[in-house]
């Protein structure tokens, strides 16, 4: 069974930092590409940054330049960190990620898999 844990959520004034993380566990047999998502109040979810296995990055426009996104394979963990944030950046971020999960006898299934969301304030 595959999960997702993601960490590093709260409450921070405009203009502060934030570092999110999510780990992925299971029997995993590789990861394509990671993402981060949000959701604010009354908003649909929305992609904020997405890499791929080869490190490729790609950001919304509202979170360029304020916004990056790392991977570390050897951990399988993807990282997102978020700087000069801004009130509208108030919202669930969830990590996904398109992976593969061993099944045996040389059987991979590739899937997409979410985690369970961690809030992130920014108010003064």
């Amino acid at each position: 069974q595959v999960q997702l844990v993601e960490s590093g959520g709260g409450l921070v004034q405009p203009g502060g930092s934030l570092r999110l993380s999510c780990t992925a566990s299971g029997n995993i047999y590789s990861i394509n590409e990671w993402g981060w998502y949000r959701q604010g109040p009354g908003k649909v979810r929305e992609m904020v940054a997405t890499i791929t296995s080869g490190g490729m990055a790609n950001y919304a426009d509202s979170v360029k330049g304020r916004f990056t996104i790392l991977r570390d394979n050897a951990e399988r963990t993807v990282y997102l960190h978020m700087s000069n944030l801004k009130p509208e950046d108030t919202a669930d971020y969830y990590c996904n990620a398109d992976l593969g999960v061993d099944l045996g006898g040389g059987v991979v299934q590739f899937d997409q898999y979410w985690g369970q969301g961690t809030p992130v304030t920014v108010s003064s």
